[in-house]
């Protein structure tokens, strides 16, 4: 009875997500199939929409509406979370999951780009113990958990309905996303040396003496010549929040 039950309910599941290619389970209604398809699709294309608006718009309905549905229809989420659903589908999109449909190529990198803000919003982050007002140079600098340098090959913060790019532009898009004290979410553009620093701070723990030499050595300067620029950089990131002080 056990295996009959659970047969029935995936055979189900399996016509809700693709009808086209499930059939549906005997004894059940075409019509209640149909209205079960409409709230489970519905929900999804609703709050993909909502997480993903430049998406939809820059795709157009038409394409939006094949995207949805082969995500609906093929992708096996890890989650049973509505909230971390829009991860799944920036996750199905950097697998490849929608290469059949042929979409933009920058398609994945809009769609991280636009999942970042609602991934801040929504993290339960908490702060490492630091001294903020200890030492950027002699000590270890400390990078907020709610500040993510990113790097992106596309011009993800200005793609939309108007800006559709057919090719990768010689420089990258460096951002710096970030969430204030209201929670309210930020992006700003980032330099070079500013993403390089953040970066480092992210991957390493050593003191801002440290951090700054290796990117002098990276860039091919002498540190002496980098130290007020790199000190300036921190103590402005520091006013900004974005580094809380250094790790006691």
């Amino acid at each position: 009875m056990h295996e009959v039950l659970h047969e029935q309910l995936m055979s189900m599941a399996r016509h809700v997500r693709d009808p086209q290619n499930n059939a549906p389970p005997p004894g059940i209604e075409p019509r209640r199939l149909a209205v079960y398809r409409r709230l489970f699709f519905g929900n999804v294309d609703s709050l993909l929409a909502g997480c993903f608006p430049v998406i939809r718009a820059s795709l157009g309905a038409q394409r939006w509406q094949a995207l949805i549905e082969a995500f609906f229809a093929d992708y096996r989420c890890q989650t049973p979370l509505f909230t971390e659903i829009s991860g799944e589908f920036v996750s199905y999109l950097e697998e490849g999951g929608a290469d059949a449909l042929e979409l933009p190529a920058w398609l994945p990198e809009l769609a991280h780009y636009e999942w970042v803000e609602a991934a801040l919003l929504l993290s339960d982050s908490s702060e490492p113990d630091h001294d903020p007002e200890g030492s950027l140079l002699d000590g270890t600098p400390v990078l907020s958990s709610l500040a993510w340098p990113l790097a992106y090959q596309w011009p993800v913060s200005e793609i939309g309905p108007d800006f559709l790019p057919n090719d990768v532009p010689d420089q990258p898009t460096l951002v710096l996303a970030r969430r204030g004290v209201y929670k309210n979410i930020h992006f700003s553009r980032l330099a070079p040396l500013a993403h390089a620093l953040l970066m480092s701070l992210q991957e390493r723990d050593c003191s801002g003496h440290e951090h700054l030499h290796a990117l002098a050595e990276a860039i091919g300067v002498h540190s002496e010549d980098l130290l007020p620029q790199g000190l300036a950089l921190l103590e402005n990131l520091r006013a900004q929040g974005v580094v809380l002080g250094t790790r006691i």
